[in-house]
């Protein structure tokens, strides 16, 4: 597999805040598109075409969410544009409304996950999650935050409410973010892992690879939905920022 790595982060991974580590975001600044543009995109259809049952889920109830979020992504990352989208790579794209989710994952390098409120807890009622970090879809659809941070050993209850709030609390317009920056042994980008089969992280002075998450959180005016899009950056160690003295 040919290594997909950006050589930069837009974000110092040494300034690390409390978790869960929320801060705000400009709406403007929700999406990003990096020079690794081209190869996520082409990976992303691979495994769309290859694995569609790894990296896509979609319950019937999320659907309108799934559609509202189709119409925000494509109105920020390709404005005035109709069922034909061409990417920067040069790529033609053709929009389909009947598979909302498989054209997210087509336009932009982001993954996305709907949750919505069910009881006192918000559930993953839809995703496309192409670059999964040592996590499944299969074994988080349709289950509430809590499930979803099982394997999470610092997402404890007290973690847990907080988080909890944060979906609660998120408002339309008022989009948040938070980092997260793990050492990895290789470069691949989808990594999917059981809860029943932990990953062994790597000492970090032998892993070649940092992998890290761009994590926002966003709640969608019309469905109330929040979703959650992850935009994956793996560095070769030699492009790691050191820590400032």
């Amino acid at each position: 597999m040919t290594e997909i790595l950006q050589q930069t982060l837009p974000y110092d991974i040494h300034a690390p805040r409390p978790l869960p580590g929320i801060a705000p975001l400009d709406p403007a600044d929700w999406l990003h598109r990096d020079e690794a543009f081209a190869g996520q995109m082409a990976r992303r259809e691979a495994l769309m075409t290859d694995r569609p049952e790894a990296v896509l889920a979609l319950d019937e109830g999320a659907r309108a969410a799934a559609l509202e979020l189709l119409d925000l992504v494509q109105g920020l990352a390709y404005p005035g544009t109709g069922a034909q989208v061409t990417r920067p790579d040069g790529v033609r794209v053709t929009v389909d409304r009947a598979d909302p989710l498989r054209s997210l994952g087509r336009l932009v390098q982001e993954d996305f996950c709907i949750l919505q409120k069910q009881g006192d807890e918000h559930v993953l009622t839809g995703a496309v999650l192409c670059f999964p970090a040592s996590w499944t879809l299969a074994e988080k659809f349709m289950r509430p935050l809590i499930a979803i941070h099982e394997p999470v050993g610092s997402y404890d209850a007290g973690i847990a409410r907080r988080v909890q709030r944060l979906f609660d609390g998120v408002q339309t317009g008022r989009p948040l973010w938070r980092f997260n920056a793990l050492w990895y042994a290789e470069a691949e980008l989808h990594q999917p892992r059981s809860i029943h089969d932990r990953r062994s992280a790597p000492v970090p002075a032998d892993a070649g690879y940092l992998r890290s998450e761009r994590q926002c959180i966003l709640r969608l005016p019309e469905t109330r939905a929040v979703v959650f899009s992850i935009h994956t950056y793996v560095l070769a160690r030699g492009d790691v920022p050191l820590a400032r003295a």
